[in-house]
């Protein structure tokens, strides 16, 4: 029924998945009580109006499922197969697929003036899988080069509103006052991924050819009624609400990871993300994700090895992505500590 997997035995800290229990099953549920017929016939085709003024730039916003579907979207509208698409490295795995399918060429590493690509992939802010955040200079540079070059970045967006050391960096987005920036965001992490909703920020024109897709203009606005029920929970007043409890609650769950692995590890750098929902662990010299992640099932703990992050795998034999979302601060605790045990078995191995 979901897509989560659930092992016995094994605390995973692979899945980039919310907590159950923060998700907003009764606010969400009164949102939608008081909906009329509208929530339930044909969309408009941007999506709907409460939503998109809600979000700040109706002009420039074109509702989409999830920013999965937005990238498939972008990938659609603004590149041709046998594109390149400069991706940023390491990067979040999942949009690998979702760019081959469109036929586009993956290059990871590389300036933007050598490669000279048609798109330029990014998490800039609490990436996946890192959890870092591009600083400004490198933003404003990113921009110019974007621009000299005639290349769209594609900012993956969807992490920002889970900040919890202070505000989140400026998006590049907003650097930019729009072109050459296209900026996914998302409802998933901040609401539920289940409702599958995001949006697309970009110039007029890229919205005109969005809303005038076949699929759009017979169907109407995508995922219309979950939108309309959306606007209402943001006019409302629930998603901040609910947010302010969720950075709260990820807080906790972050320095509860952080510091297990800096009690059970002490022998590591571990970084704590301001942001998002990963930490991005460099393992001991000698010891590779590979080698490590079967040790470390054994032991009742489980992790993404660091060379998915990379297109071809080339990279990252040294890291691993933690995520501390899923699971309790107890749980996290415990899970730390097998991870431990499990990189003292293979360095005493070696």
């Amino acid at each position: 029924m979901i897509q989560f997997e659930h092992r016995p035995g094994i605390l995973d800290l692979s899945w980039g998945h919310p907590r159950p229990g923060l998700l907003p099953v009764r606010a969400w549920a009164e949102s939608g009580a008081n909906l009329d017929w509208r929530a339930l016939t044909y969309g408009s085709s941007a999506g709907p109006d409460r939503l998109l003024e809600w979000l700040g730039d109706p002009g420039r916003t074109f509702v989409t499922g999830g920013a999965s579907h937005a990238l498939d979207l972008v990938a659609q509208v603004l590149a041709r197969p046998g594109d390149v698409v400069l991706a940023d490295s390491p990067t979040y795995h999942l949009a690998f697929p979702i760019l081959a399918d469109r036929g586009l060429r993956i290059v990871q590493g590389g300036s933007v003036h050598r490669v000279r690509p048609k798109l330029i992939y990014l998490v800039p802010t609490f990436g996946n899988p890192t959890g870092a955040s591009l600083p400004a200079e490198r933003r404003a540079g990113l921009i110019e080069a974007a621009r000299e070059v005639g290349a769209t970045i594609v900012e993956d967006d969807t992490y920002r509103e889970l900040s919890y050391d202070g505000p989140a960096p400026e998006s590049l987005w907003s650097m930019a006052g729009g072109d050459p920036v296209v900026r996914l965001g998302s409802f998933a992490k901040t609401v539920a991924p289940g409702l599958r909703l995001g949006w697309i920020n970009a110039e007029p024109e890229i919205i005109a050819r969005l809303t005038g897709l076949g699929y759009v203009h017979s169907g109407g606005g995508v995922n219309h009624t979950t939108a309309v029920t959306m606007g209402a929970f943001c006019a409302g007043g629930g998603f901040e609400r609910h947010v302010a409890g969720l950075r709260a609650s990820y807080r906790t769950q972050r320095n509860a990871l952080v510091d297990a692995l800096r009690k059970h590890l002490p022998q590591l750098d571990v970084p704590s993300p301001a942001g998002g929902w990963f930490v991005w662990l460099r393992l001991p010299a000698g010891v590779t994700a590979g080698a490590l992640l079967p040790v470390a099932e054994e032991r009742g703990v489980s992790f993404v090895p660091g060379p998915r992050f990379w297109a071809d795998g080339s990279g990252g034999a040294d890291r691993i992505r933690l995520s501390f979302s899923l699971l309790s601060a107890a749980e996290l605790e415990v899970a730390a500590a097998r991870l431990g045990e499990a990189v003292a078995v293979i360095a005493h191995n070696r």
